[in-house]
This record gives C-alpha cells, sequence and structure tokens, in this order.
C-alpha cells in the first residue's frame, strides 16, 4: 500500500491508536474529518471495513454536492424549468425533504440554499441590504417545486441543497453498509454527527462535545452505548456589526439569521437523519429551542 508524505495511504485512510484499546481509520469527506472507531484488531481488516465507510461517505458527497459540476444537484440545476425523472435514492430524499418542510411548517426547507447570494458568514461586519433578501424570497420554498415522485420540476432560479440532511444521511448509509458485514462494534463519526451500533469491550463510546467558538476544546464528555448523535450550531460561521452577532442558521421564511438561537444543539435518537433533524430543527427555533426538544421528548443537550 502506497502512502503520502503527510502519512496518509494512497487510498486516503490513515489508520491511528486511540486510547480505550481502539483504532481509528480516518479520512476526509464533505468538507471535514471523518472516522470509523473499532476496538483494536487487524490494521489490515480495518482499513478494510474504513475503506467500505469512506467510499459511502464519498460516493454520497459526489452524487449531491452543490461545488461539483458531476453532481445529480448540478443536473437538477442544469434542467431547471423543465420536467425531469430522478434516481430512486434522489426520489426518497426529496420525499424526506418534503416531510420535513411540511412538519416545520417551512423552517427546514432544502431550497432555502439560494439565500446564500445574500449572505456570506465570514466574520465580517457585511449585512446584506433588505432588498437583496427579499428579491430572493420568491425562490424559496418547497412548496413552490412540482414534486410527485419520480418527477420533479424545479422552477427557474431556484436551487435545491442537500447539505442541512446529507452528512447524517452518509452516516447512516455507511452504517447499514458496515451492520451487514460486522456484528462487533463499531462507532462512525462524520465531522462530529455519528452512529453507534454496540458499546466496545472497554465499556462506552465517549463523546466530546466542542465549546462554541473554542479550538475543538471538548465542553461536554458524553456516553453512548449505541444510536446516534447529531449537533448543529453557529460556532464558526457568523456575521458581526454593531456589536449584533448574526449567526448563520437563516429562516428561509424571511431570509434573515435565526433570533436568540443557541450556540449548539445535540440530539441523540436511533438513527444520524432524526437526531440531525431535531437538531437543526431547534436551532430553528431560535429561543424555543429547548422547549421544543422538551416536548420531543428527546434527549439533548443545548450549549447557549
Amino acid at each position: 500500500m502506497g502512502g503520502t508524505k503527510d502519512g496518509t495511504a494512497s487510498d486516503g485512510l490513515v489508520v491511528e491508536e486511540r486510547g480505550g484499546d481502539l483504532l481509528a481509520v480516518c479520512f476526509t469527506a464533505m468538507a471535514g474529518p471523518c472516522e470509523l472507531l473499532l476496538p483494536a484488531s487487524d490494521r489490515a481488516d480495518a482499513r478494510e471495513l474504513g475503506g467500505l465507510v469512506a467510499r459511502e461517505a464519498w460516493r454520497v458527497e459526489q452524487k449531491y454536492s452543490r461545488y461539483r459540476s458531476d453532481s445529480v444537484l448540478a443536473w437538477l440545476h442544469s434542467h431547471r424549468g423543465g420536467n425531469v425523472v430522478v434516481d430512486e435514492e434522489t426520489a426518497l430524499l426529496l420525499d424526506f425533504a418534503r416531510t420535513c418542510f411540511m412538519m416545520s411548517d417551512g423552517l427546514f426547507d432544502i431550497t432555502s440554499g439560494v439565500l446564500r447570494g445574500a449572505w456570506t458568514f465570514d466574520g465580517s461586519d457585511r449585512i446584506p441590504a433588505p432588498a437583496v433578501i427579499e428579491g430572493l424570497l420568491p425562490l424559496v420554498g418547497f412548496d413552490k417545486l412540482e414534486w410527485q415522485s419520480p418527477r420533479l420540476m424545479l422552477p427557474a432560479g431556484m436551487e435545491l441543497d442537500f447539505g442541512g440532511l446529507g452528512k447524517e444521511y452518509a452516516v447512516d448509509r455507511a452504517y447499514d453498509i458496515l451492520a451487514d458485514c460486522r456484528s462487533a462494534a463499531f462507532l462512525i463519526n462524520f465531522g462530529g454527527d455519528l452512529r453507534a451500533n454496540r458499546p466496545p469491550p472497554c465499556g462506552v463510546w465517549q463523546v466530546g462535545v466542542e465549546r462554541p467558538d473554542s479550538d475543538r476544546e471538548a465542553v461536554l464528555l458524553l456516553e453512548l452505548e449505541h444510536g446516534a448523535l447529531a449537533t448543529s450550531g453557529d460556532s464558526r460561521r457568523f456575521l458581526l456589526k454593531d456589536g449584533i452577532r448574526y449567526g448563520h442558521v437563516l429562516n428561509p421564511r424571511t431570509g434573515w439569521p435565526v433570533v436568540g438561537a443557541p450556540r449548539s444543539v445535540t440530539v441523540a435518537a436511533s438513527s444520524c437523519t432524526e437526531a440531525g433533524l431535531l437538531s437543526t430543527l431547534a436551532m430553528l427555533q431560535g429561543s424555543g429551542a429547548q422547549a421544543f426538544l422538551a416536548e420531543e421528548g428527546v434527549r439533548h443537550w443545548v450549549l447557549l
């Protein structure tokens, strides 16, 4: 197996030893660090299993990335205004996105990515003019799509963005693939969104939740036996003007950042997709995040 100067193998995987007699198979996907954690075993076997996880992460990223010209999203955007037939996987994601839109009264909306044309959350004080935001709002709204599976008509000027659920979906897809071929313990972690099948021999999985605005400093240490955790937050993407902090979580109905949202919300659920949806919906509730999560009856941790 070949390698690179930084120690990364030619297949993009790095196997590291971790505390508690664990091995971590590390790689990069979806603009962040990803890993598969396993009880210490044969490194070749760990690399093979990590390859299964990494290839699925890369597949989902390639298919639904808004940054690639060869993605399904790019193809859909190139056919705006016309009727197209989508594949089964994309149809399932669109059905799920419609359900999220309806159950959130329009707060979870995969068409809201067009608002990036107004906002750039780079830590500066450049707040867009209200007229710019108002000009984009007619292009936001899942209910403006013509969607009857498997046929879609995306109106001219509108965009789809699966970023709000893509990473969590990739975790669950990789989990299902690995669970089909492995009964021993494992944990999949894609940039802090994770899912485990069972506890490791050393006891429980320990998961750190970073302090907002810190350099990877864990403020919470959670114990997980099985299931999923997902975290939503705005610690690194914001604007600051006249002492007011504008986080990157936008209300798609107004086009403006949500007011009073927590800095970070972590939710536990049976799947990563469910945990990610609930953590995002909580952020969209603003100051009502904790009340929303309490009403949902899910385990959660909120950092203000």
